[in-house]
């Protein structure tokens, strides 16, 4: 199975390391946010499937982000909070979060959690080809390498085979910037020279 990923969202960076490092050796790769606004430009730019969200955290906390992210996400959100009141996990719950579990916690348990989401999660069948390596996604914009099918919004769209060999190129190595001459050698598969107006033609018909 190709990597899940996990966001987990907690102030307190000993915290979010300490957890980091028992679902790193479960053969989790993690992200970390330490505040809420952290956590949604993470979900913007990343596939995440499951979220370890702490409560009481500055400039957004915890269930005001679970509120912004359930308006768009059904991925499991399990609340981390050092409250054990009833009313607390009754407001988690109530907003969307899927599980809670409260500070000083076993971290064996919360791996235990962990994995209990993500088998309901799948089971359910809410991944939406999140695992489907032959399915590349970035906001609103998702490739598909099996059947060259390119969507923006849900919407399918027109593309050319050279665009959509450069769509793969960019979405396969999000985050990392190319010059001109490397996507032409990458995409084209020969030496660049003076090609500049051609690449930038394609890249701009991407755009539009």
């Amino acid at each position: 199975m190709p990597d899940i990923n996990i966001l987990v969202v907690d102030d307190e960076k000993e915290i979010a390391d300490l957890i980091e490092i028992y679902l790193v050796s479960d053969g989790y790769k993690v992200f970390k946010a330490y505040d809420g606004l952290e956590a949604l430009d993470i979900l913007t730019n990343e596939e995440i499937h499951l979220i370890l969200m702490d409560i009481m955290m500055p400039k957004l906390d915890g269930i005001k982000a679970t509120i912004k992210i359930r308006e768009e996400k059904n991925i499991p959100i399990i609340l981390v909070s050092a409250k054990s009141e009833d009313t607390d996990k009754i407001i988690g719950l109530n907003i969307g979060a899927d599980d809670y579990i409260t500070k000083p916690f076993n971290l064996l348990e919360l791996i235990a959690r962990v994995k209990s989401n993500l088998r309901r999660y799948v089971t359910l069948g809410n991944y939406d080809n999140n695992f489907n390596k032959d399915i590349l996604k970035s906001g609103g914009l998702e490739l598909n390498i099996s059947t060259k099918e390119v969507k923006v919004d849900g919407e399918v769209v027109k593309i050319t085979p050279i665009e959509f060999k450069i769509l793969k190129l960019l979405l396969s190595n999000k985050g990392r910037v190319f010059s001109i001459d490397e996507i032409y050698e990458k995409v084209w598969n020969e030496e660049s020279f003076n090609v500049e107006n051609t690449v930038a033609v394609h890249i701009r018909r991407i755009r539009e």
